[in-house]
């Protein structure tokens, strides 16, 4: 699949005032640009955590990344889960459902290599009204470094 025929990012059809965010915003010319998709029924989003997010040992992401990682693939997850269940596509000529976080836990299993392309999936656990709940992985090299579980909340203005 070429460039041109890969499927748009939840995060590229945020509207301007909601494309900032450092992790994931495609409006933000120092962010990390976080790109996520859905893979079946989960969502998937691939990232390489450059050198200068080192963390106390050197070679190993630090833990602050990891859970950065983990909020911005959750939150675009649980708005597309939303979208999903609405039966909606995510940038129609809707109202936007933009989910924010309530709560994070993140279980860090083990050290997380810089330079190694990362893979972080979510899926579904609950949808009820605004509430999201969304378990979430983030592998390296096809074993799991960390576990997260987050609770989303649709943003209202």
């Amino acid at each position: 699949m070429s460039a041109a025929d890969a499927p748009v990012a939840f995060q590229d059809r945020y509207p301007a005032r909601f494309s900032h965010c450092w992790g994931c915003g495609k409006d933000n010319p120092r962010g990390h640009h976080l790109k996520s998709h859905w893979d079946g029924d989960e969502t998937v989003a691939r990232f390489t955590v450059p050198p200068e997010y080192s963390g106390g040992v050197p070679g190993f992401v630090f833990g602050g990344m990891v859970a950065s990682l983990l909020d911005c693939h959750g939150t675009a997850s649980a708005a597309a889960f939303a979208y999903r269940a609405a039966g909606r596509e995510m940038g129609d000529a809707g109202d936007f459902m933009r989910f924010v976080t309530a709560s994070l836990k993140v279980e860090y299993l083990r050290p997380t290599p810089i330079g190694t392309a990362l893979v972080i999936r979510g899926r579904l656990v609950s949808l009820d009204g605004r509430k999201a709940t969304v378990a979430l992985t983030l592998l390296a090299g096809g074993e799991t470094c960390a576990r997260g579980e987050m609770l989303a909340i649709q943003f209202r203005d």
